[in-house]
């Protein structure tokens, strides 16, 4: 996630601003066309969007802008967890004379319910640094022991480890590069902490696919507010039965979404399908990038 259920500065002028302000007129995209391709035509072709859910899909719907999601659909964000908070305790632990083991296992416990409050994770989700070692703290406590700084020196190393195992799915960049290539208009929508998601963005080189750049600690919101989605589609000069919003989250990036009239895929890169009674139906699922520009699909 930067904030999902788990567990940088800014680029350019993008500090003084919520949003890296999109081109909205269709003039202004022209450039990022194809050579010689009016941007009516470049916008024309197909945005291929994987298989159908269990309800089907919208017939004939025109995709002329996409919104992605960007931890766990762009970035792998969720790969390293249990490795980092395994090499983090054992790293702080044995100066302060708790068993690391038993450390890495409250922390597991708490993780759980730590996030599982909606209000809480509001609430915390934009202080990501903040969040977990609060989960530290409240993980000691679970073994009888309060030690702040011990907690905070876990949270900075693990915080650390996370950052540098982060990569880009290899399937992220050709997709941006494709879409790019074809003049459609992309916004980058992101829950969780302004410094950490902008340094992922900063760090992957990924502001220069999108038109304008939403994240939550500096726009006030985040997804599922309808405001989000309206303020990125405004950014654009996109109505809701123009855009798609891509991202694994079922209610923030596919049920939120639809109910304002967006596409909505979801991205189910493990393959483990839409749990049962969903009430959110994806108009498509992915399990790649790859499916949305496949000439096949």
């Amino acid at each position: 996630m930067g904030a999902k259920s788990q567990g940088g500065a800014p680029r350019g002028r993008a500090g003084r601003s919520p949003l890296v302000r999109g081109r909205r007129a269709c003039g202004r995209r022209e450039s990022r066309a194809r050579a010689g391709s009016s941007c009516e035509e470049a916008l024309g072709e197909e945005v291929r969007l994987g298989r159908r859910s269990r309800r089907g899909a919208r017939p004939g719907v025109t995709v002329k802008a996409l919104l992605f999601d960007l931890d766990d659909t762009l970035l792998d964000y969720s790969g390293g967890v249990d490795r980092s908070w395994t090499e983090a305790c054992a790293s702080c632990c044995a100066p302060a004379g708790i068993d690391a083991a038993a450390l890495v296992a409250a922390i597991a416990q708490t993780r759980r319910w730590f996030w599982d409050d909606p209000a809480r994770h509001r609430r915390e989700r934009v202080n990501m640094l903040g969040a977990w070692q609060h989960i530290v703290e409240f993980a000691l406590e679970r073994l009888g022991r309060s030690a702040p700084d011990l907690a905070s020196a876990v949270a900075r190393d693990y915080a650390a480890r996370r950052r540098t195992a982060m990569r880009l799915f290899p399937d992220s960049l050709a997709c941006l590069t494709e879409l790019r290539r074809r003049g459609i208009p992309l916004a980058l929508v992101t829950n969780g902490d302004a410094v950490q998601q902008r340094d992922k963005i900063q760090r992957h080189d990924l502001a220069r696919f999108f038109d304008t750049i939403l994240v939550e600690g500096e726009f006030g919101t985040g997804k599922p507010d309808e405001a989000v989605y309206r303020h990125v589609l405004t950014a654009l000069g996109m109505t809701p039965g123009e855009a798609l919003m891509v991202g694994d989250h079922l209610e923030w990036d596919v049920g939120a979404p639809q109910r304002l009239g967006l596409t909505g895929v979801w991205m189910d890169r493990g393959g483990l399908g839409l749990p049962d009674g969903s009430a959110v139906q994806p108009h498509r699922i992915i399990r790649s990038l790859d499916e949305l520009t496949a000439s096949g699909s």
